[in-house]
C-alpha cells in the first residue's frame, strides 16, 4: 500500500514548537550537567529561579504528551496496527540510544513504553472507554503518584479521545469555545498554584494539578493567539521547530553539551544563562529548520522514523 501523506495541522505544529522551546528551558541544566548530583553549594536561589520553576516545571510536557497520542491517532485512522507497532519499536530504539549515549533523561524511550502499554491496544477499544480511562489514569496520576511521567498515559489517551471525538478536526475552527476553556483554566490553575508554592502536605497534589491545568491555558492560550494579527508571526516562529520536532529534540541535548563543554560550572548556571542557552540553540534550531524546510519534506530524523514506520523508503 501507498506511504499516506495527511494534511498537516498548522495549530497542532505551532503548539508542538511551543512544547519544545519550554521543554527546552526546563531541561537545560540537567542535560549540561548530564544528570550528575550538583555541586555541594548548589545554585543560587533567586525570584528569577523560582519565576522559572512555576511557569516552566511540569508545564510543557504534558502538551508534548498530549500531542504525542493525538499525533499516533490521527496516524492510527490511515495506518495498520503493523505499522503502528514498527513506529513505537523504532521510537523505543531511537529513545534508547539518546538515553545510553547522551542523557540519562531521556523521554522518547517512556513515550514509546507507553505507546506500546497504552496507545497501541487503545485502538482496540470504543472512544468511550478511552475517554474514561483518559481521565481515570490522569486523576491517579495525580492524587497519588506525583504526576511526571505516570501522567503519561492518560495524557495519551486523552489526546486520542480529543481525535476520535473529532475535537482536532475543529480546533482551527471552534472560535467560541477555546476562549471559555482558557478561561476554566486559568482560573482553577490559580488557587491550586497557590497551594502549590505554601508547600505543606497540599504539595504533593496541587503540583501536578497546578502542571495541568497551567499546560492547558497556555495550549488555549496559544490557539486563541493563532487567531489574532500575532497568528502569522507565532506560525513563522513555532512552526517550523514543531515540523521538525523530533530531529529538534536530540539535536538539543547535542547543542547543550557541546555549550556546557565551553562553559563551565553548569551546576551553578543562573536563570539568565539557561535562558540564554535555550535561546540560542532555539535560534539555531529554527534556522536550520527553516532553511531544511525549504527544500524537504520532514526533518532527517522525521524521514528515517517514517521508513522504518512504513518499511518503505519516502519520498524527500
Amino acid at each position: 500500500m501507498p506511504i499516506p501523506v495527511r494534511r498537516r495541522i498548522v495549530a497542532l505544529d505551532v503548539l508542538r514548537g511551543f512544547a519544545l522551546g519550554g521543554i527546552l528551558l526546563a531541561n537545560v541544566k540537567p542535560i549540561a550537567h548530564r544528570g550528575a548530583p550538583l555541586g555541594p553549594a548548589g545554585p543560587p536561589s533567586s525570584h528569577a529561579a523560582d519565576i522559572l520553576h512555576l511557569f516552566v516545571d511540569q508545564r510543557f510536557f504534558p502538551i508534548f504528551a498530549l500531542l504525542f497520542g493525538i499525533g499516533f491517532s490521527l496516524l492510527a485512522r490511515s495506518a495498520p496496527r503493523m505499522v503502528l507497532l514498527r513506529r513505537l519499536l523504532a521510537l523505543l530504539a531511537l529513545g534508547l540510544f539518546h538515553f545510553l549515549v547522551l542523557w540519562k533523561g531521556d523521554v522518547l524511550s517512556v513515550y514509546a513504553a507507553a505507546g506500546l502499554l497504552v496507545l497501541l491496544p487503545s485502538t482496540w477499544l470504543p472512544r468511550r472507554v478511552v475517554a474514561v480511562a483518559a481521565g481515570v489514569l490522569i486523576v491517579v496520576s495525580v492524587a497519588f503518584l506525583g504526576g511526571w511521567y505516570s501522567v503519561v498515559p492518560g495524557l495519551f489517551l486523552l489526546g486520542s479521545a480529543l481525535v476520535r471525538y473529532g475535537v482536532v478536526d475543529a480546533i482551527e475552527s471552534r472560535a467560541r469555545v477555546v476562549p471559555m476553556l482558557f478561561g476554566l483554566f486559568a482560573l482553577a490553575a490559580v488557587p491550586v498554584t497557590i497551594l502549590q508554592l505554601g508547600g505543606g502536605p497540599a504539595f504533593r497534589i496541587a503540583y501536578p494539578a497546578a502542571g495541568l491545568l497551567t499546560a492547558g491555558a497556555y495550549i488555549c492560550g496559544l490557539l486563541i493567539l493563532l487567531r489574532t494579527r500575532l497568528g502569522a508571526t507565532l506560525t513563522a516562529v513555532f512552526r517550523p521547530l514543531g515540523r521538525m520536532a523530533l530531529t529538534n529534540y536530540l539535536t538539543a541535548t547535542v547543542l547543550v553539551l557541546a555549550i556546557a563543554g565551553l562553559v563551565e560550572g553548569s551546576d551553578r548556571w543562573p536563570v539568565g544563562a539557561v535562558v540564554t542557552v535555550a535561546a540560542a540553540v532555539l535560534l539555531i534550531q529554527w534556522i536550520w529548520s527553516v532553511l531544511w524546510l525549504r527544500r524537504f519534506r520532514q526533518g532527517p530524523i522525521e524521514w528515517l522514523w517514517r521508513w522504518v514506520t512504513w518499511w518503505r523508503r519516502p519520498v524527500w
